[in-house]
């Protein structure tokens, strides 16, 4: 017999023998079988539930591939969960929202929905080892379309993340030159004649750089204005690097988050040690941090820290399902839980200050040229005598004018020639509302961020370092999104997963062309707008019902008992079950009562006026926009309808083959271990009271007659795979 084999590991335990043959022949009774996962076809039997299984080592047993190291499983985490929106839209939000003051909502919100959330989906993946169609098939298979629904919005947001990902690829090798490409505006010749192009002159060398050079972009959506060959080659490239980042699954993709996952914060320290050291950071970091109290009782505000709360662990994607799904069945999935959530928050934070001590600089040098063109003003007023030389303070030197210098010569001129004052056109060159600017997206990265480093000592080689963590921060995101998808593919489908992975790029390559049209910024914006908010809002919050309220909240926690080998804290049985679900009915409400008051539309770049302008979508974008919402959540009803009306066979019944396998070893074992315990010495006996005897609900039938009645062992191997009832609903 096996060295690991359980009769011999009890031929060396002292402990009692429970829950296996001694306690069905001593006609105890340690588990509920009625509701147990491996339930036999009784009526009230529930659906497959995440119950305590026979202690294998899984990823030995069943094939299925396994992390090589806890640290490689927690980058990818990380590497999922901290992307592009830790960057450019937590910053954003912070100063939108009050400064230092939005930390405390989003902090809250990150305890009561954000780590809760985030461990039940770790502790899913990890015990059932299916990616998202498997598990939520096997937890409740009539809410199977969660699965789905995740696997289709994976597959919206993919397309087009990556071509952000194609973006600062054209960006890091455009970097590789000095001057930047984007430092200043170009100079068009017109037969003897030069002059600087209207359209940058207009807006600004950066902002030309990214409409112009980079996307080329028409005037409105309708007008596509055909394929943009260099966005279609970085497009290409972006592809090449994911698939080549996961062809092999985590093999592949788990040593490439050695690198992906920590060199953003290499660079994120090297900007921030640098940026503490130009003039104007530690004012951009102060603006950022003073904390504006009266704005953190908007609903508005704690409505934004939970949309980001919830995008950046990356819930309802399946990304993390999948990762957790290769886990060992023991791994302390609420550890990473709670690691992964707080170094996504402390990232955050961390890429605030970043931003800002750049911005900071940034507003600095604008606001000293306005200070020197407002001076040049004066100063022909001056020599025009529109204005007095009476007005100017005698201390004020004009060739060393300072910002505080200009500021008491504006606030006295606006005094004196108050009726006037307007027809002067003097600016008040102030800091703050240069900081008060708020950008976020693709107008931080491309435009703002650029711009900045385009003053820096050494531009090039902070460009080059400054997107290359782009490239990195997007890859990791879009590894975790590839898992998503192909990883429940593989669980339902036999195909190979490099022929899977290769045919997924292909396709989603020229999908991906509808974003490198001259237009595809336009919808860029659309898809980020409609494809994942609402969808994903739904996934999560079926989610969250299915496992506590449907599976029940007292069994998902003593199968994390039986799983963790301790049990959760009691506070996240009332979270999964209270806390969470209303705070995402409220996300909800919130987010449709949003969609329903702001107008559908997109921000047009107008090339006469070098300028944005709203505009709302044609009708056939508007069907457009609510078409990628209906496509996402489409599987949702249409499983839960084909499996009430039984036109779907109930997915709960293909075990993982995890299950399968240990099922096999379980009875194959069963006779042998019986002869055993029959075979000792009664004082070897185990105790008729184990030290353990888990909850037997009532009207369970007793473990005897479950033996009783099943007449071989192969014929109570069979029977687990048989389709269970319905589940009951458990508080």
């Amino acid at each position: 017999m096996p060295k690991s084999s359980k009769v011999t590991q009890r031929e060396h335990s002292n402990e009692h023998v429970t829950e296996s043959v001694a306690d069905l022949l001593a006609l105890e009774a340690p588990m509920d079988y009625k509701s147990s996962q491996m339930s036999m076809n009784m009526a009230g039997g529930g659906p497959p539930p995440i119950g305590k299984q026979p202690d294998i080592s899984p990823d030995l047993e069943d094939g299925r591939p396994a992390w090589n190291s806890k640290l490689q499983y927690i980058l990818a985490q990380v590497g999922f969960s901290v992307g592009l929106g830790n960057v450019w839209r937590f910053p954003y939000l912070c100063q939108k929202n009050g400064g230092g003051a939005y930390l405390v909502p989003y902090f809250i919100l990150l305890i009561l929905i954000g780590i809760p959330l985030f461990f039940l989906e770790l502790a899913v993946g990890q015990r059932i080892r299916r990616g998202s169609i498997g598990v939520w098939n096997y937890v409740y298979p009539r809410l199977g379309g969660i699965g789905v629904s995740s696997l289709m919005v994976c597959g919206f947001v993919g397309l087009y993340y990556n071509v952000i990902i194609g973006w600062s690829i054209f960006y890091f090798f455009q970097s590789f030159q000095y001057p930047l490409p984007w430092s200043e505006c170009p100079i068009r010749r017109n037969g003897s004649q030069t002059y600087v192009e209207p359209e940058c002159e207009k807006s600004s060398a950066t902002t030309y750089f990214w409409y112009r050079e980079t996307l080329n972009i028409t005037s409105t959506i309708a007008d596509s204005g055909g394929l943009n060959w260099r966005m279609t080659l970085s497009l290409l490239g972006a592809w090449i690097i994911v698939c080549l980042a996961v062809i092999k699954g985590i093999q592949s993709s788990g040593k490439v988050m050695y690198f992906s996952s920590l060199f953003p914060y290499v660079v994120l320290f090297c900007f921030l040690v640098r940026g503490m050291f130009l003039k104007g950071a530690v004012d951009g970091i102060a603006h950022m941090f003073t904390p504006k109290l009266e704005i953190m009782l908007e609903p508005q505000v704690w409505r934004e820290a939970a949309t980001q709360v919830f995008f950046a662990l990356g819930l309802g994607f399946g990304g993390v399902i999948a990762f957790s799904s290769y886990n060992k069945r023991d791994n302390n999935c609420h550890f990473d839980a709670v690691l992964v959530s707080v170094i996504n928050f402390l990232t955050s934070i961390l890429a605030t200050l970043v931003v800002f001590a750049v911005l900071g600089f940034k507003a600095n040098i604008l606001n000293e040229k306005c200070v020197v063109d407002n001076a040049e003003k004066i100063l022909g007023l001056l020599n025009s005598n529109v204005l007095s030389h009476d007005l100017i303070p005698p201390h004020v030197n004009f060739s060393h004018l300072t910002a505080s210098d200009y500021a008491e010569m504006y606030e006295v001129i606006k005094i004196v020639k108050e009726d006037s004052f307007a027809q002067l056109g003097l600016e008040q060159c102030l800091l703050e509302n240069e900081l008060n600017k708020a950008v976020q997206g693709t107008g931080l990265a491309f435009i703002a961020f650029t711009e900045a480093m385009t003053h820096f000592p050494a531009s090039p080689f902070w460009s080059v370092m400054f997107f290359f963590m782009l490239i990195n921060l997007g890859l990791g995101s879009m590894i975790g999104t590839m898992t998503g998808i192909t990883t429940p593919i593989l669980d339902t489908f036999k195909i190979r997963k490099e022929i899977l992975t290769v045919g997924c790029c292909i396709v989603a390559f020229f999908c991906g062309l509808l974003f490198v049209q001259r237009s595809g910024n336009y919808f860029v914006t659309m898809f980020d707008d409609y494809s994942a908010g609402l969808p994903l809002t739904i996934v999560v919050i079926l989610e969250n019902v299915s496992v506590a309220w449907i599976y029940g909240t007292k069994r998902f926690v003593q199968d994390l008992e039986d799983m963790l080998g301790f049990k959760p804290y009691r506070v996240y049985f009332y979270l999964w079950k209270y806390v969470s679900p209303v705070c995402l009915i409220v996300l909800i409400s919130a987010s449709v009562v949003e969609m329903a008051i702001s107008p559908p539309g997109y921000n047009a770049w107008v090339q006469d006026l070098a300028s944005e302008r709203f505009q709302s979508y044609p009708p056939w974008a508007l069907t457009m926009c609510f078409a990628l919402i209906i496509t996402a959540m489409l599987p949702l009803p249409l499983v839960f309808l084909a499996r009430h009306f039984n036109w779907l066979p109930d997915g709960s019944n293909k075990l993982s083959v995890s299950y399968r396998k240990s099922l096999t070893k379980d009875t194959s074992n069963l006779e042998d271990e019986t002869r055993f315990i029959l075979g000792k010495n009664p004082s070897e006996a185990p105790s008729p009271m184990p030290s353990h005897r888990a909850y037997l609900g009532p009207g369970s039938t007793s473990p005897v007659e479950l033996i009783t009645n099943s007449t071989s062992i192969s014929g109570y191997g069979s029977s687990y795979q048989t389709n269970p009832a319905p589940p009951k609903s458990e508080s």
